[in-house]
């Protein structure tokens, strides 16, 4: 697993902004900027569509106040799910971000294997990055909901 003062491994990523779907590095969405980066194993699952995404949507502008350029969702699914997903959730300031390979999620090492599930997804942990170097992690356990929630990672800040 990556360690806290590291650098963040250079990956590609999509999403969507003003419906064009975006492919965008590590460098480019954390380069130079504050990010509060949180993962969840899949879009549109219970916790993680009824608590996890939701705490940052209603607490985002906090974050912002507390020094934060961005705030993204990340999920091991495709761009077009993670969109749809973030509409549902009202999520349009979240970047909705596709790690459809699990090419971060591996290269930092918090992947699942989740079988039956969808095979190979994130665990759900939050992390904030400044410039592009891992300053806070906080795994959750498997099946736990406790230090990966908007208001812990709000109050590390």
């Amino acid at each position: 697993m990556i360690d806290v003062n590291s650098k963040l491994p250079s990956v590609e990523f999509q999403y969507f902004a003003e419906g064009e779907m975006i492919t965008a590095t590590t460098e480019e969405l954390f380069a130079g900027k504050k990010v509060v980066m949180f993962a969840v194993p899949g879009a549109f699952t219970p916790t993680c569509s009824n608590t996890h995404l939701p705490g940052y949507v209603v607490n985002y502008d906090k974050f912002i106040a507390k020094g934060i350029d961005t705030v993204i969702c990340l999920s091991v699914n495709d761009a077009f799910v993670m969109d749809a997903w973030g509409k549902s959730q009202n999520a349009e300031n979240i970047i909705m971000l596709a790690d459809g390979g699990a090419d971060f999620t591996k290269a930092i090492g918090l992947e699942a294997e989740t079988g039956i599930f969808g095979g190979t997804r994130s665990r759900r942990y939050a992390m904030v990055v400044d410039d592009g170097m891992l300053q806070v992690l906080n795994v959750e356990e498997p099946k736990k909901f406790e230090v990966s929630d908007a208001e812990t990672i709000l109050a590390l800040l």
